[in-house]
């Protein structure tokens, strides 16, 4: 197909796994970020922006293995779950290591992406940026990938009754960036996501009442499981996956019980009307004990503001208040894509095939987005994954997504079994099952995971393949673009587990315990039917 010219639009994380794939494929690759260095959200920026940032204490809620990108394993003695300076260094030894910094551009802000006046013929994009000095350049690119995030335009809900004549500040959590100013002060978090619950849990340490909003409850999920391993580590797993094959009521029902085995739900006010699997989980470990010391007090829905006093629905009152953090999640629009009107969003609903490529495009598949997914899971590999996607069609000449009229049915299919499972809100519009939208669009390249062929040619392998972490490496072994290092990264995921916590030997391979609980679990749900 001879050399592509492609453009990638943000040098976060999945914009780097995006340049990483096309070097792989020759492509000639010209990334274009808008601030002065690479990593997106994970850098922390302690000054006002309109950029995505993370807070000063924010940890990774997936585990390291989980996050990887598919051939760079993270380093033995890097934390689990990682402080976002290490997820920071993480990804710039990436691109370090494969080479991305030349190909990146720095204070280069992209002001417009159309298609250009040959598209028809060749689907190429007209790229309109500036440079650092100010100037506007255009420049013409067979394919262009647009990396720039869904955490960097705060939503602000309705106003409460009051709000606007509120005496004390009210920011957003887009907005937060650490605890000072807050010590000493009554605190009000509105929203119970991983964000509300991350504020709530830091401000309770040094707030003299930190009091958590929620409309209706969460299901929480601690982020240590059996044996203190990462949640992810056991629950991304293909002999776990098979969970599938049993009614949703009989699953909800059995990790609803072991999950309130550990925090009974009701008896610590979070407890919610849907099930556990019809809502995106908060992942916290510490929520529970700030709720059972009083330092965080859970609350319902506010009705009204009253000077410094808030109103919640059950009649209760808190007179004074100084400090209000709205945790109500953030918008997502596509405006620098010809003004908005090729890729519209309605409420953080927007239509493309595989959550990547618009339909308006199918003549040519040309421009995709990356990273507007809401995985069970961590979005790093999936963003990897779909950026094989986008250049192995690339590189195909289109011949991989299939049809228009295939491509508008498969939106309409996934929109129709998000709103049977999930609860209607503007968090569920993007959300994915990690195993299942992996494999979806490893079948499409010839990735999949060749777990049969493995059992028989590599028994070892094989087995970890189906009862250890189903990690971005799985994807490497087969396919395009193979990487000689998978097998050996697959088999040392427990070590790199161990030496996060311990330096002692390692007398024990987690994978007999993690079989063990696994088929203790499947034993309570047979014995259940």
């Amino acid at each position: 197909m001879g050399t592509k010219r492609v453009a990638v639009i943000g040098a976060g994380a999945s914009g780097l796994p995006s340049i990483r794939h096309g070097l792989l494929y020759g492509a000639d690759v010209t990334c274009f970020e808008a601030s002065d260095d690479v990593g997106g959200l994970w850098r922390y920026k302690s000054h006002d922006t309109k950029e995505s940032s993370v807070m000063k204490t924010t940890v990774i809620n997936t585990s390291k293995e989980m996050t990887a990108y598919s051939d760079f394993p993270p380093q033995e003695n890097l934390a689990n779950f990682m402080h976002n300076n290490e997820m920071l260094n993480y990804l710039k030894a990436y691109a370090e290591h494969h080479g991305l910094m030349k190909h990146i551009k720095l204070r280069h802000k992209v002001l417009n992406i159309e298609r250009s006046e040959n598209y028809e013929a060749d689907g190429t994009w007209k790229v309109t940026y500036q440079n650092p000095e100010g100037k506007v350049f255009e420049d013409m690119f067979d394919g262009v990938l647009v990396c720039s995030g869904h955490h960097a335009i705060p939503h602000w809900p309705t106003p409460f009754q009051g709000q606007n004549e509120f005496k004390g500040r009210i920011v957003h959590s887009h907005d937060y960036k650490d605890h000072k100013g807050y010590e000493d002060k009554v605190v009000v978090v509105v929203g119970i996501g991983n964000s509300g619950i991350d504020v709530a849990v830091e401000q309770s340490r040094i707030a003299k009442q930190v009091y958590l909003v929620t409309r209706r409850g969460t299901w929480l999920i601690p982020k240590l499981e059996t044996r203190g391993l990462p949640f992810d580590v056991i629950m991304n797993t293909r002999f776990f996956s098979l969970y599938k094959l049993f009614p949703q009521s009989m699953l909800n029902s059995l990790v609803e019980y072991r999950i309130n085995q550990r925090v009974d739900h009701d008896l610590y006010g979070l407890k919610p009307s849907h099930r556990v699997f019809s809502a995106h989980p908060s992942l916290n470990d510490e929520l529970p004990n700030r709720i059972a010391n009083g330092t965080v007090r859970i609350k319902p829905n506010i009705k009204k503001f009253d000077g410094y006093s808030i109103h919640f629905e059950d009649g209760t009152v808190v007179p004074h208040v100084d400090e209000v953090v709205m945790s109500t999640g953030f918008s997502f629009e596509f405006d620098l894509i010809e003004k908005g009107k090729l890729v519209p969003v309605t409420e953080n609903e927007v239509d493309l095939f595989k959550y990547m490529f618009p339909v308006a495009t199918s003549d040519h598949n040309s421009l995709c987005i990356i990273g507007l997914i809401q995985p069970f899971g961590s979005i790093m590999p999936v963003s990897e994954q779909q950026s094989r996607v986008f250049f192995a069609n690339l590189f195909s000449g289109n011949q991989i997504i299939p049809k228009k009229n295939q491509m508008s049915e498969d939106v309409a299919n996934k929109k129709e079994a998000m709103a049977q499972q999930f609860v209607k809100s503007r968090r569920h519009t993007i959300q994915v099952d990690y195993i299942p939208y992996m494999d979806e669009l490893a079948e499409l390249i010839g990735c999949q995971v060749p777990i049969l062929r493995t059992l028989f040619t590599d028994p070892i392998l094989g087995l970890r393949l189906f009862f250890g972490p189903n990690a971005g490496y799985c994807y490497r072994l087969a396919g395009p673009h193979t990487w000689q290092g998978a097998r050996n990264a697959i088999l040392t995921i427990d070590q790199r587990v161990r030496k996060a916590t311990t330096s002692k030997p390692e007398h024990t391979n987690y994978t007999f315990p993690l079989l063990i609980s696994t088929l203790i679990l499947f034993a309570i749900i047979f014995f259940s039917l």
